[in-house]
């Protein structure tokens, strides 16, 4: 008889405790433990019929070891390629979580069908009938994507052996299940056990493996922590349901940089990649208006130009309002006491909206100084050119700081037709030549009469 045992898990951090309590000593949250009946068997779910069997595995010298190339899958899909850092490596499992409908099956299933290899799309979500609509859809053909709808990872692990797919996709993590444990789906056990056996089975047969995985109402993906730390992939899907444009960033990447960025505009036919991301982030208008400020961002590798709108006005209340989005609010507060401070503007009596473009959060401190700019063009009520750049930090003294690769920068804005850069005299410039008029500033005081002089 296998033996049975209860145990009790958090659901907010997956840690067992051995009886019940009311607050989980490791994440401090109260109310989340919850008992879970757990069955162990000695038989594995996964094995690798042939070569992996009798491998012992010795310790080896460091200058031994031999390091052989990653071999990735490219998937045809720039943006994900560009975030992933070249491809899916072989072996490697990706998670991938976001908001309800906001795009995430459709992503993975416009990937299976676009990929040159064998795809078996697993989905315990929807019927066969209903992914087939979807791919009429996305338009797209690909005679090699396979479709099972299953929940069990023991059936799951029967057709993989007999269809031996090059790429698995799994939609989504938390509707499967397995019969060592006797638990419902999408609980801290389960979650946890199935996908120790999807990262067993992709080490073992060096099959990339994707997830599509729930989040929870803090915004984080479901289940237990460790879920993120046992894969080799973290993704999130961003955006409104409200707005066309998502975002796919790397919160977590073994084998790449995590500061990339990958842009998508949701269609009736699918998700269209955005090449440049600079023509959707600025908005098209017929007059120039006041409080708009163009900054040269970067997002991993890839300068953006996004549009900084600003609002001031009289408070009508007793307290002024200060309100931003895609932008910190406290790095807001702090811009405008140094404006008060140290450039002498009258803000404290003000309301103060301020708003990025696009839908998309930036933390780069180099859009600092179009901040400054929207702002008092908002106060003053004098529009900025529209041919005018910006890329710098402000700090506490009021001065204009430099900012990480500004030739990039310069460049990106010149591409783009811009005429005139502003940026701080104490950046680095390594050429002087460029076809855009570069103008160097070291306080506030000197930006302002540089624009509204």
């Amino acid at each position: 008889m296998a033996k049975i045992k209860t145990t009790f898990f958090c659901q907010n951090c997956g840690t067992q405790h051995a009886k019940w309590v009311g607050q989980c000593a490791a994440c401090k949250e109260w109310n989340t433990i919850v008992e879970e009946i757990i069955q162990k068997e000695e038989k594995r779910v996964w094995k690798q019929a042939t070569t992996a069997k009798n491998i012992i595995n010795k310790p080896l010298k460091i200058a031994d070891i031999e390091l052989n190339p990653e071999e990735r899958v490219v998937t045809n899909n720039n943006e994900l390629d560009t975030v992933l850092g070249g491809g899916l490596v072989k072996g490697s499992v990706t998670l991938l979580g976001g908001e309800p409908g906001i795009g995430k099956s459709t992503l993975l299933l416009q990937v299976a069908l676009n990929i040159r290899q064998k795809v078996l799309y697993v989905s315990g979500e929807e019927s066969q009938s209903q992914i087939k609509m979807r791919a009429e859809r996305l338009d797209a053909k690909n005679s090699n994507c396979l479709i099972l709808t299953e929940t069990n990872t023991q059936q799951i692990f029967k057709n993989i052996e007999e269809t031996v797919p090059d790429v698995l996709v799994i939609d989504s993590i938390q509707t499967l299940h397995t019969n060592t444990i006797e638990a419902s789906p999408g609980s801290i056990s389960q979650i946890r056990e199935t996908s120790a056996e999807l990262i067993k089975f992709a080490k073992e047969t060096a099959t990339p493996v994707l997830l599509i995985g729930h989040i929870n109402k803090e915004g984080n993906i479901a289940g237990p922590k460790i879920l993120e730390h046992m894969v080799d992939v973290v993704l999130q899907f961003e955006g409104d349901r409200n707005h066309t444009y998502r975002i796919l960033r790397s919160q977590k990447n073994r084998f790449g940089s995590t500061a990339e960025l990958g842009i998508y505009e949701m269609l009736s036919n699918g998700l269209r990649e955005i090449s440049n991301p600079s023509e959707i982030l600025i908005s098209k208008k017929d007059a120039d208006l006041s409080g708009t400020a163009i900054a040269s961002t970067l997002e991993g590798i890839r300068p953006l130009m996004i549009e900084i709108q600003a609002l001031v006005s009289t408070a009508v209340y007793g307290t002024p309002q200060r309100s931003t989005t895609g932008y910190n609010l406290k790095r807001l507060h702090m811009i405008l006491a140094v404006l008060e401070k140290r450039a002498g503007f009258k803000l404290g009596a003000k309301d103060v909206f301020l708003n990025i473009t696009g839908g998309i959060n930036v933390d780069d401190p180099a859009i600092d100084l179009a901040v400054v700019a929207a702002i008092l063009s908002s106060n003053q009520d004098i529009a900025i050119h529209p041919n005018v750049c910006f890329a710098a930090e402000v700090g506490l003294a009021g001065e204009i700081r430099p900012v990480s690769k500004i030739d990039q920068r310069i460049l990106e804005a010149e591409k783009l037709g811009y005429k005139t850069f502003v940026a701080s005299k104490y950046n680095k410039i390594s050429s002087k030549n460029h076809g855009i008029r570069l103008v160097l500033v070291g306080k506030i005081e000197e930006a302002f009469a540089t624009l509204f002089a």
